[in-house]
């Protein structure tokens, strides 16, 4: 199934299906005007760039997407972004800007062989009529290396324009051959006001509902919270609300109607209000007081509300360090690990690497003592205790170094059968400080018990 913005059949442009039905072959012009019948999402279709919503870093004057269209040359574009964030959509568009037959191949269902009566067709059409071809390539990581390597002669000899699009990183998911060829287009997820722009648009536009229903502002912040930052997913549930509110004889869409059309409740949460502040702050303190299942909650509620994956994750680094510190050393990886894991896949895939890592870190033991730690030598140093740096630890390997008394007497701790060598290291002024001090939970045990002996030994001189 195709994933981008506005990805079904045109109902103008329904050419007859060819083969296995794995490509479409969709020759001549965008409609002007589509089915009634056709979904929302299809009637909405961007008829132009300056209609696409979103993506304005791709479609700014001079911009490469944009030279391509004008230059009108062969081209190959690897378009790489969320689900529902346009690729379909510039695809066809380029077709259409460009005036050449859009055949659309879907990773999910086309072999080699497709691939390959494709190729072949364009430059059959190419040869004859002198007609060039856009060829989409939907979900493009799905196919093989052999199915790739199948485009290859297309795009060298220019017989189509490749447009493949992709979730995936392309950089792990695209052979290298092809990789290089194609032009890496990033698109970004849909920001909350893209999203009601397009509702907005639906709304009014004769293509769309026409001015038949209204929206309330809550519902209207319901669907952008459902939507993820995906355009066409918001589409199809303001189509459902608008149904559900038809149906019983009104014309203004409620939350209650969005609830009840998409069966997603509606969660009170405003992003930059008191609920998301509140909740934040239940989920940090439940994860603090090991409370699993309170975490869990607050974790739901948050993507269910369309917070942020991001800020979730940033979230729980800075407790695996603030609350767990060294009582498990392994919290903040497990923690770095998952913002790494939610920038490359996003919801709704990542709240299943958020959860882990909210179990993972609630159920740690804890400990504050690495933040009692800096904040202890941080009061210190803003006290003005910032002594010279003794002679033994300074550096001694510029000319004149050692006739200064740099490094004399230094001692080299791996000289040591301990691994630890009596030696002062902090300036006089806090000398014999402890910043600090290890709690009894977890890994900090065993380590307050090797520090004390380490200590020991340091200040044996």
């Amino acid at each position: 199934m195709s994933d981008g913005l506005f990805d079904l059949p045109d109902p103008d442009r329904s050419g007859a299906a060819q083969g296995s039905g794995a490509r479409r072959d969709t020759s001549g012009s965008l409609a002007g005007n589509a089915q009634s019948s056709a979904p929302l999402a299809v009637r909405m279709r961007p008829q132009s760039l300056d209609e696409l919503v979103g993506q304005q870093h791709l479609l700014a004057a001079g911009s490469p997407l944009r030279q391509v269209i004008d230059g009108d040359q062969p081209l190959t574009i690897l378009l790489w972004g969320p689900p529902g964030t346009g690729k379909t959509t510039i695809a066809s568009l380029i077709s259409r800007a460009t005036d050449r037959r859009f055949v659309e191949v879907s990773a999910v269902s086309a072999g080699v062989k497709e691939v390959r009566d494709v190729i072949a067709g364009a430059r059959r059409a190419l040869s004859n009529t002198g007609q060039e071809t856009v060829l989409f390539v939907d979900e493009v990581h799905r196919f093989s290396k052999a199915q790739q390597d199948a485009l290859l002669p297309g795009v060298e000899n220019r017989w189509v324009s490749l447009v493949a699009a992709t979730t995936e990183n392309p950089h792990f998911s695209v052979i290298g051959p092809l990789l290089s060829r194609s032009l890496l287009l990033t698109l970004q997820s849909l920001t909350d006001d893209d999203i009601a722009t397009m509702v907005r648009r639906a709304l009014e536009d004769e293509r769309g509902l026409g001015g038949a229903v209204t929206i309330t502002d809550e519902a209207l912040d319901h669907l952008v919270r459902l939507a993820g930052g995906d355009g066409r997913r918001v589409l199809t549930y303001l189509e459902a609300a608008a149904g559900a509110t038809q149906a019983q004889d009104r014309t203004e869409i409620t939350v209650d109607d969005a609830a009840l059309a998409v069966d997603r409740a509606a969660v009170r949460y405003d992003r930059q209000g008191d609920q998301h502040y509140d909740v934040t702050s239940a989920f940090i303190k439940s994860i603090r007081g090991s409370d699993v299942d309170a975490a869990l909650h607050y974790l739901a509620r948050m993507v269910e509300a369309g917070e942020d994956p991001r800020f979730i994750a940033r979230r729980l680094m800075i407790h695996a360090s603030e609350d767990i510190g060294m009582a498990d050393p392994t919290a903040l990886p497990v923690a770095t690990a998952t913002a790494q894991a939610v920038a490359m896949i996003g919801f709704p895939e990542a709240q299943i690497p958020l959860a882990q890592a909210v179990i993972h870190l609630a159920t740690a033991p804890k400990s504050n003592a690495v933040v009692k730690a800096i904040n202890a030598a941080l009061t210190d140093v803003r006290k003005g205790k910032v002594g010279a740096v003794p002679p033994a630890l300074r550096d001694a390997h510029y000319s004149g170094a050692k006739k200064l008394g740099h490094g004399h007497s230094y001692r080299y701790a791996h000289d040591d059968p301990r691994g630890v060598v009596p030696q002062q290291y902090a300036p006089d002024d806090v000398d014999g400080a402890v910043y600090y001090e290890p709690g009894p939970h977890g890994a900090e045990g065993p380590l307050g018990e090797r520090l004390e002996r380490i200590r020991k030994i340091l200040r044996d001189r």
